[in-house]
């Protein structure tokens, strides 16, 4: 029986409401370090978005060089990692074979997905396929293959493509970073681009293995089987996770490649929360209890209030946000749709709404063209920063 510890989505260097979250991030990663002491499992796998910008503050990068040494050099425990959307293929692949000496597998190219590591346990080998975020656009250019458009038909020809060197009766992992259709969401993720089509790859890609290990949605979940799995993020990083049960995913897993899966919960420094009550009530204790925790408050008083942002500070000192129920109500249903409406256009349909506003007329199909390889230009530039 193989033991593995599967978490994603660290996001270190991450700004939550103007707030570094270095301190509670180091908190969290800490309680990771007793887990992977207390349980001692035989690898673990971080399925990408190690940093969340790619280029990191130095708090983060230092923050991450203490944590993966002390796994690697003081608990021996072999870490497959690979790169999100978030990261920096090229600054975080630096020196990639040389962390290979110390048990530290950290993909972030195309072409080491194609390249599985191997361990073994009682039962024999277990291959771990570590494949990094990817843009359609890189798909399309390494195979040479114009009919690849959308992140399902690239995550389907790579998952092919690993699949043809299968070993026979034995055991495959997968690890991506990928949004799994079915998967919920939540604000704190950035929107994976749907420049030429839907962002979504299908679950049935990942039938062949006997465990799909994820990441980039932000809420520990399956996706409509057991084993194709979202560890979730170490910490709630949107007032929209607030409901969020952190925690990392062990996983043992059995020599005829059955999996047997619990969750190790995570208990943050500060817990994210949202509350709404009248002001007086906030003020008097009555909703929440004085704390520490980061809030979001929505007020539902009609009146005037005179700086009550100022005067909540005084009880919760990690007051990040203030709602105003009445502003809220003031718009109308239609407005209501359209904000939602822009929530969930791409950035081309952005483009497209700005330029129809702006011209009065519809950006034309050539151009629709020329801004569709532009901004996959853009994304593919920026990742490489």
């Amino acid at each position: 029986m193989m033991k593995i510890i599967h978490t994603a989505d660290w996001h270190l260097g991450k700004l939550v409401h103007g707030l570094h979250m270095t301190e509670d991030q180091s908190y969290i990663l800490d309680q990771l370090l007793e887990i992977l002491e207390r349980e001692k499992p035989d690898v673990l796998i971080i399925a990408g978005d190690l940093y969340d910008r790619s280029v990191p503050p130095r708090e983060a990068v230092e923050l991450l060089n203490r944590i993966l040494t002390t796994i690697c050099t003081e608990l021996n425990i072999p870490i497959m990692a690979i790169s999100g959307n978030h990261d920096s293929p090229d600054r975080l692949g630096f020196g990639s074979l040389i962390f290979q000496s110390r048990q530290l597998y950290l993909h972030t190219t195309i072409e080491q997905a194609f390249h599985p590591v191997l361990l073994n346990d009682k039962a024999g080998a277990v291959h771990f396929h570590l494949v990094p975020y990817f843009e359609p656009a890189e798909v399309r250019d390494y195979f040479d293959d114009n009919n690849i458009q959308t992140h399902h038909q690239a995550m389907e020809r790579v998952v092919n493509e690993i699949k043809r060197t299968f070993q026979p009766n034995e055991r495959h992992i997968i690890v991506a970073h990928t949004f799994v259709a079915g998967g919920m969401e939540s604000d704190s993720e950035e929107r994976l681009t749907m420049i030429g089509g839907s962002p979504y790859v299908d679950a049935s890609l990942f039938d062949s293995f006997d465990y799909v290990a994820l990441g980039h949605l932000h809420g520990p979940q399956k996706v409509f089987r057991e084993t194709v799995r979202y560890s979730g993020s170490i910490l709630k990083y949107s007032f929209s996770e607030a409901s969020h049960k952190k925690s990392v995913t062990s996983v043992e897993l059995e020599a005829d490649g059955k999996c047997h899966i619990e969750q190790l919960p995570l208990k943050p420094l500060k817990d994210m929360k949202s509350v709404k009550g009248y002001f007086q009530d906030l003020m008097n204790e009555k909703v929440i209890s004085r704390t520490d925790d980061y809030l979001q408050i929505e007020l539902l008083d009609n009146g005037q209030i005179l700086d009550p942002v100022s005067k909540l500070r005084n009880i919760f000192p990690n007051l990040l946000r203030l709602e105003r129920k009445k502003y809220l109500l003031g718009l109308s249903i239609k407005d209501k749709e359209k904000i939602q409406q822009k929530q969930e256009m791409s950035h081309e349909q952005l483009f497209q709404a700005f330029y129809q506003e702006i011209k009065g007329e519809e950006l034309s199909s050539k151009r629709s063209e020329y801004i569709r390889k532009v901004m996959s230009s853009l994304l593919i530039e920026e990742r490489g920063k």
